[in-house]
């Protein structure tokens, strides 16, 4: 049997079928070992494919439960101001990516979101989500990601809307005025990309959905826990009531530094200085006046 085997497979070879996949010079009880072995595999792969079919069902039905307790997050979400914008630019990756504009065109970001297609296999989309800016037109900036029967990836995304003065040019962002570009690579044009030149899955598309969508609350922690911004400036609860005026100081200087950041606040800033300056002469007219009545 092993014989006739070895020479069916022969014969398929030379009338330009795929060429026999056992050594021509194999013995007869090789050839039936491989044969054999052949079967168990077949039965193996039969069994994984089944295995997977149930897996892709089970990811289904999570993904049913995760939905309600992911609205959930997204509205505590937003109450806390610049939280994905925050959670982007502190990853220890995607945070690279990020130049100094891009960083101010993420402040107008308000929510991110990740789509898994219905059956799970064939792809999904990422979503940033932005309140009106003076960047771009659109509130949603959208990339998807389709895979065929065969597992091939395909990307589908629209071109961004830029408003005049802004925008990218082979890469490059502009300011307005047609002025030299401030950045040589804009994050968002990620979303116009696509095709990956080296034919592997976007990385940066990979890291958002398997990292930072499933736990954004870890790199907005590390970025609380930098600031402490719930709670005492570092160190500050060790100096003890003799450091009140220091911490004082140093809100003042704070207080200074957001005022730098922000020309409505500086006049603002500086009109209530005067305020205070003036009421502060005055009472001290109304001392002198008095000291003059008691004296006569």
């Amino acid at each position: 049997m092993a014989a006739a085997d070895k020479g069916k497979k022969a014969k398929v070879a030379e009338e330009g079928g795929s060429p026999s996949p056992w050594p021509s010079t194999a013995s007869p009880e090789l050839l039936q070992s491989f044969s054999k072995l052949q079967e168990i595999q077949d039965q193996l792969e039969k069994i994984n494919v089944k295995a997977s079919d149930e897996v892709l069902v089970l990811v289904q039905n999570f993904n049913v439960l995760r939905k309600p307790i992911l609205v959930r997050r997204n509205e505590v979400i937003g109450t806390i101001r610049e939280f994905w914008s925050t959670a982007l630019i502190t990853h220890p990756i995607l945070g690279d990516l990020f130049s100094e504009e891009d960083k101010k065109i993420l402040q107008h970001m308000s929510s991110l979101e990740v789509e898994e297609a219905k059956d799970v296999k064939s792809g999904y989309s990422i979503i940033f989500n932005f309140s009106p800016n003076p960047y771009f037109e659109d509130e949603k900036l959208i990339k998807t990601y389709c895979f065929n029967e065969e597992g091939k990836l395909s990307i589908m995304c629209q071109p961004i809307k830029w408003k005049d003065g802004k925008g990218t040019t082979d890469g490059n962002v502009h300011d307005k005025g047609g002025k030299r570009p401030y950045t040589s690579e804009c994050f968002f044009t990620w979303f116009s990309e696509t095709v990956k030149r080296d034919g592997r899955v976007d990385q940066i598309a990979e890291i958002i959905r398997d990292d930072l969508w499933s736990n954004p609350l870890r790199h907005f922690q590390e970025e609380v826990d930098a600031m402490d911004l719930y709670g005492e400036a570092e160190g500050e609860g060790d100096k003890g009531s003799g450091g009140g005026n220091e911490g004082a100081e140093e809100d003042e200087d704070g207080d200074d530094e957001e005022v730098e950041d922000d020309d409505n606040k500086e006049y603002n800033e500086k009109d209530g200085d005067g305020e205070e300056e003036d009421i502060g002469e005055d009472e001290d007219d109304g001392d002198t006046d008095a000291d003059t009545d008691e004296d006569e």
